[in-house]
């Protein structure tokens, strides 16, 4: 045999190795490496871990906030108090929010105005998300106006309720209703319309009618979801009621924002967004555990 068949049988028997090597699936040892903690997989991250990573953010962000307003001058800071207080204002200022701004009673105020909105928001796009879903010229009817409600912003709503509503309690609850529709509606369709096909041929060959595959089906199997948006939808209205609570400065957590930026203090502004994070989280505790008793199989309420 030639020294040069010699050299292309050994690399031809290499190539081969190497091959195999790739194909070979890395064990548990090589996925717990390097890639196997930076890069995303299936395993949760533990729950001390989790709770540490997800601190850093917030340290350093109060960190920074504390070093942008360090001073006891306020030609000495970096921000003036006047536009950003330092963290310790801030806290100092809770009591005056407590006692002389009423925090609980427009913190009340304003969560009956969400639930309000949310309630009559959802009784319109639940039923209408269910039809469009479930059935095809439904969908075609109403997707151009859900496609053009998408793309609406949402604090052009206020003058439009202003017209139809007035200044009053009605107005807030109706612009609060309509984010709600405009928010939900593409969720609730999405999740009826995600149901896999073979759920339906199932039920036509058991000889279910329209109505039964509707309710028991459709509804049946992407109840999961809809609850899912629904909890998604019922925070995303905290972020609506500062502009539902612009007009008719009186009652509520946009009334004391607002005040607050035009007739100080301004500690409030960032106590009240404080409050809000807060409740908004809690809320979405509860959801969270809700849809765990209700569906318990379901990864995201475990």
């Amino acid at each position: 045999m030639s020294d040069e068949t010699t050299r292309q049988a050994t690399a031809d028997a290499v190539g081969e190795q190497l091959s195999d090597e790739e194909a070979r699936p890395a064990d548990a040892g090589e996925v717990s490496g390097l890639g196997g903690g930076w890069l995303r997989t299936r395993e949760p991250v533990a729950g001390w871990l989790r709770w540490v990573l997800g601190s850093v953010p917030i340290l350093l962000l109060l960190g920074l906030w504390w070093l942008l307003t360090a001073g006891a001058m306020a030609e000495s800071r970096f921000i003036s108090p006047t536009i950003l207080p330092s963290p310790m204002e801030v806290v100092r200022s809770f009591p005056s929010l407590w006692f002389e701004r009423a925090l609980t009673r427009n913190l009340s105020v304003s969560f009956l105005r969400v639930v309000g909105g949310f309630i009559v928001g959802g009784a319109v796009a639940f039923p209408l998300g269910l039809l469009m879903g479930s059935f095809t010229k439904i969908k075609a009817a109403f997707n151009p106006l859900s496609t053009f409600s998408a793309y609406l912003p949402i604090p052009a709503l206020v003058p439009l309720t202003l017209s139809f509503f007035g200044t009053g309690e009605k107005q807030k609850v109706a612009f609060l209703a309509l984010a709600f529709a405009i928010y939900l509606t593409p969720l609730i369709v999405e999740a009826v319309d995600s149901v896999d096909d073979v759920y339906l041929k199932t039920a036509y060959t058991l000889g279910a009618s329209k109505l039964q595959t509707v309710i028991k089906v459709l509804l049946g199997v992407s109840w999961a979801d809809i609850y899912q948006s629904l909890r998604m939808g019922f925070g995303i209205g905290w972020s609506y009621i500062i502009l539902a609570e612009m007009v008719d400065i009186g009652r509520g957590l946009g009334g004391i924002i607002i005040t607050s930026q035009r007739r100080g203090p301004r500690e409030h502004i960032y106590l009240v967004l404080l409050v809000i994070v807060a409740v908004a989280f809690i809320t979405d505790r509860i959801w969270a555990l809700v849809g765990k008793r209700l569906f318990p199989y379901r990864e995201v309420y475990r």
